[in-house]
C-alpha cells in the first residue's frame, strides 16, 4: 500500500465508508522495506505494538547503520541487542542521541516519549555477575515504555538480602527472575509472590553449570506455581513478555 492508497483509505474512513477496524484490518498488512541484507518490517508495532528490534550479534556496523536509517525515519523508538562498542560508534554517527548500555550490550534510541505505566516490573537478580542480562532486561522493558525496578545481588547464598527488598518486590505487577549458578532463585521468590515471574537463567557459573543448562533445567522443574522460563541470557525475551503483561 502506497502513499496515495493510505490518503484515500484514511479519507474514507473520514467519510465513514470504511470503519477504522476495517481500515486498521488493511493497515496491518502494509509491506515492508527491502535493504537487499535485511527486511524492515515498519509496521510491526500496528500489528503486534511493539517496533521490531535488531539483533546486533553477527550484524556488520554497516548492515546495523543501515537498519537504523531506515528505522529512524519513520519516527519510532529503536532497540539493538547485543551490540558491540564498535557498532555503538558506527549507529551514533547517524543518529548522536543514541544510548548505549556497556554491561547489557544494548543500544536505545528514543524518538518517541511513552508516559511511565502506574505499575512496574521488577528485575530480580541472584548475583552482580548476573548484571549484563538484567541490564538487557532493564533496557527493552524501559524503551517499550515500562516503569521498571531493579533488586541485585539477592540470591538464595544470603537470603536476608531478599526479604529486605520483599515489599519492593511484592508490589510489581510481574517480577523477571536472572540467576545463574543452580538458578534457584526463581524458586524461592515463587513461592514469596502472588505476581507472574519471568526466569531467566544466565550462564554464569563453573563448569557443571554447564553455561547456564543446570539453571535453566531447575527452573522449569520448579516446584513454585507461576514461574515461566525463558532461553539462557534471553534479558530482552523475558523483558518483552513482562512488557505485554504490564500492560494488560
Amino acid at each position: 500500500m502506497d502513499k496515495t492508497s493510505i490518503q484515500t483509505l484514511l479519507k474514507n474512513v473520514q467519510q465513514g465508508s470504511v470503519s477504522v477496524e476495517q481500515a486498521m484490518d488493511r493497515l496491518r498488512d502494509l509491506p515492508f522495506e527491502n535493504l537487499d541484507y535485511a527486511m524492515v518490517d515498519h509496521h510491526r508495532s500496528l500489528r503486534v505494538g511493539c517496533p521490531e528490534v535488531i539483533y546486533g550479534e553477527g550484524k556488520t556496523c554497516e548492515q546495523c547503520v543501515g537498519i537504523v536509517r531506515a528505522m529512524h525515519q519513520r519516527g519510532n523508538n529503536i532497540l539493538i541487542t547485543r551490540a558491540s562498542q564498535e557498532i555503538f560508534v558506527a549507529v551514533q554517527g547517524v543518529v548522536s542521541h543514541a544510548e548505549y548500555n556497556y554491561l547489557g550490550r544494548t543500544i536505545s534510541i528514543y524518538n518517541t516519549v511513552h508516559p511511565p505505566t502506574p505499575s512496574y516490573i521488577a528485575i530480580v537478580a541472584a548475583g552482580t555477575s548476573d548484571l549484563p542480562v538484567v541490564e538487557e532486561a532493564y533496557e527493552t522493558a524501559r524503551i517499550l515504555g515500562n516503569t521498571v525496578q531493579k533488586i541485585t545481588d539477592v540470591g538464595v547464598a544470603g537470603l536476608h538480602r531478599l526479604f529486605s527488598r520483599l515489599d519492593l518486590i511484592r508490589k510489581a505487577k510481574v517480577i523477571i527472575v536472572v540467576a545463574g549458578m543452580e538458578g534457584a532463585l526463581a524458586s524461592v521468590v515463587g513461592g514469596l509472590v502472588d505476581k507472574p515471574i519471568i526466569a531467566v537463567p544466565t550462564s554464569v557459573g563453573y563448569g557443571a553449570s554447564f553455561g547456564g543448562l543446570a539453571a535453566l533445567l531447575t527452573m522449569l522443574n520448579s516446584c513454585a506455581s507461576g514461574v515461566t522460563v525463558v532461553n539462557i541470557d534471553n534479558g530482552f525475551g523475558a523483558a518483552y513478555s513482562a512488557s505485554q503483561i504490564n500492560k494488560l
